[in-house]
């Protein structure tokens, strides 16, 4: 009797991390002073000593049932970077900088090359945010998954000034809502997406004309990495007041939460093109569409609020940063919440 005999492949998980070092080489930042394979992962702070109060912000998150297509269709190489989207997108709401990246796969039985797959999506996603993949962990857990699945999971820290830190605060009557395009149904919603359709191969790879693509293509596109859009807004000089990442709990639960009491956020709908995996989810689902705008980001992946002189300058950063923006609302006296009209 022997560990492998029990289903874990010890030799599995070092040709694993053989595999994906090449892809977690490609992320690394000066301030990694670890390599792959150790216990922990070392990040030096060095160079965040001239901020006046440097202050660490974090986010963790996993890709849920999403995985679910990805096992389906047997792609997994954009899953992991819509595990790091999901992490970053909410530091750089804050108003951080990402700065390294460590990632969870708890597998059912170690394949390598899938594993390596993963962890590429991973890395991807840690270079479109400017972070280091720094460490992770890859358990194999025969009898808890099933052989062919596995769960994935992630954790970001980031660093932001003090002073620049968005609260929300600062928010007032007549401020303009910038939304930035999302990339479809992101990384939510997905125990719904698997009730409106049919979860089997031939419904996957159906090709329908008004996606443009197969079904199982559109909702497996990667969660849209805001980093750098954010980050083109600040170098331009504007200050963002409050800023919203749209993920579960769509509009109407993620939007209040950027705001201070006594400030209602107005979106209007006819502003910017849903896209059409939503209104093909709606019609075909049977689902209202408070209901849609309480579960998606219905096209609209991140929503932050500028002065109406900065508006302009903030969506002309955002395109810069290769982003699509939108005046998608504003914000108005009332109570706190939000009003689609």
């Amino acid at each position: 009797m022997d560990y492998k005999s029990s289903g874990v492949d010890i030799e599995a998980g070092y040709r694993s991390v053989e595999l994906m070092k090449k892809h977690v080489q490609g992320t690394m930042r000066p301030e990694v002073l670890t390599g792959l394979g150790g216990f922990s992962g070392a990040f030096s702070m060095e160079a965040f000593k001239s901020m006046e109060k440097p202050t660490l912000v974090s986010g963790t998150d996993g890709v849920g049932t999403k995985l679910k297509l990805a096992f389906l269709l047997d792609r997994h190489n954009t899953v992991g970077i819509d595990c790091v989207a999901m992490c970053v997108n909410d530091i750089a709401c804050a108003g951080g900088e990402p700065l390294f990246f460590l990632d969870y796969i708890a597998c059912g039985r170690n394949y390598p090359e899938k594993i390596a797959d993963i962890v590429g999506g991973v890395a991807e996603g840690c270079r479109q945010a400017g972070a280091a993949l720094i460490g992770g962990e890859t358990a194999e857990m025969p009898g808890f998954y099933p052989e062919d699945e596995y769960d994935l999971a992630g954790f970001a820290v980031g660093v932001v000034d003090e002073k620049d830190i968005i609260t929300g605060a600062e928010v007032k009557a007549g401020d303009v809502l910038v939304g930035m395009a999302s990339s479809g149904v992101h990384s939510n919603g997905f125990s719904l997406v698997r009730r409106i359709f049919r979860m089997n191969e031939e419904t996957l790879n159906t090709r329908f004309e008004e996606l443009g693509t197969t079904l199982g293509e559109a909702l497996l596109v990667p969660t849209k990495i805001y980093v750098k859009a954010l980050r083109s807004v600040k170098d331009a000089g504007v200050r963002i007041k409050a800023c919203s990442h749209i993920t579960g709990g769509g509009f109407y639960e993620n939007i209040p939460r950027m705001l201070p009491e006594g400030k209602r956020a107005v979106i209007e709908k006819e502003s910017y093109e849903v896209p059409p995996i939503f209104r093909m989810m709606a019609k075909d689902g049977g689902v209202e569409e408070k209901v849609m705008y309480n579960t998606y980001n219905m096209g609209i992946g991140m929503i932050f609020a500028v002065d109406p002189a900065d508006a302009d300058k903030a969506a002309e950063a955002v395109r810069a940063a290769g982003e699509t923006p939108y005046f998608i609302g504003r914000i108005e006296d009332g109570e706190k919440g939000v009003t689609i009209c």
